[in-house]
């Protein structure tokens, strides 16, 4: 009986099938990442170090290496994670999108909730340095012009300046001595920021120094040389509370958010073993961007 079964066409497909199934698999088997593992080797890290190069930058540092290490095991601890939670599928975009898409888990969480009024409040007196409002100057220059006075502009701001000390702000005698300039030559309530965008970083920081209502100067900028008036300065503040709301409302939910999104990550990276290749320390690796392999010791790096 036995072997006419053997000699039905229908068994021996069947048995045909399986051994075919059986010896597919056993030619495809991938080992895969060990579950809790997550190993370095030393050609992983040149890697990294030649891509940060590739950008056009110099050797990373030491310091840099460990911050690309540590970008590249986040990376591959959310892409574990993220196949975890099944976000891989029916998505043809591959690590970097799940990384993402864990990244984006962790801001819907932070979403659930909104703060309260006196949440805020209290946050904001442990962060009101981050609402400080900037000095602001309001202040009248007048210009002197290289183009048109060339090597002696600097002494003839100077001279100009003691011809007009202790004259007021508006003395038509001042604007006689001064050259046309391109833009105003009076500006009211500015910041530090908006003066450095016009003047520069060194016009401004000298301008922000000065004491208000009286000319002072000559102060260099980019366009030349200027002798000026500071009308009034007012000092960095911080705002209360009401007039800065709806910006601590974002301020804390940003901060909640990157919490979360820390907490998250730190549980998740417990599950993991990070493995480097032996014998390496941190400032070993800024030369495996180099393409060298550092042998320390005598012994030869995995």
């Amino acid at each position: 009986m036995l072997g006419r079964l053997l000699r039905e066409p229908l068994i021996q497909f069947l048995a045909l099938g399986l051994l075919l199934f059986i010896g597919y698999r056993a030619l495809h088997r991938t080992a895969g990442p060990q579950p809790g593992r997550i190993e370095l080797t030393a050609d992983d890290l040149r890697q990294i170090g030649l891509a940060w190069v590739a950008q056009g930058r110099p050797v990373p540092t030491p310091a840099e290496m460990q911050a690309l290490v540590d970008g590249r095991v986040r990376e591959e601890i959310l892409y574990r994670e993220a196949l975890a939670f099944g976000l891989d599928k029916d998505d043809t975009i591959v690590r970097r999108r799940m990384a993402q898409k864990m990244e984006f888990l962790f801001e819907d969480m932070a979403a659930l909730r909104e703060p309260s009024t006196e949440e805020l409040r209290a946050w904001f007196e442990k962060n009101a340095e981050r609402f400080t409002l900037p000095p602001r100057a309001t202040f009248r220059h007048l210009y002197f012009s290289p183009d048109r006075r060339g090597a002696r502009t600097r002494e003839d701001a100077a001279r100009a300046l003691q011809k007009i000390a202790g004259k007021p702000m508006g003395s038509p005698d001042a604007t006689a001595l001064a050259d046309p300039f391109m833009f105003q030559d009076y500006l009211g309530d500015r910041s530090f920021e908006e003066v450095s965008k016009t003047f520069g970083p060194g016009f401004t920081r000298a301008l922000f120094q000065l004491t208000p209502g009286a000319w002072a100067g000559p102060i260099e900028s980019g366009y030349g040389w200027h002798v000026v008036w500071v009308d009034s300065l007012t000092p960095p503040r911080v705002p209360a509370f009401e007039e800065v709301e709806p910006d601590v409302r974002i301020g804390w939910i940003e901060d909640q958010r990157a919490e979360i999104r820390q907490r998250a990550f730190e549980a998740m990276r417990a599950r993991y073993e990070i493995v480097l290749p032996k014998d390496l320390t941190v400032a070993d690796f800024a030369t495996l961007s180099s393409g060298e392999v550092p042998r320390l010791a005598g012994i030869a790096p995995e």
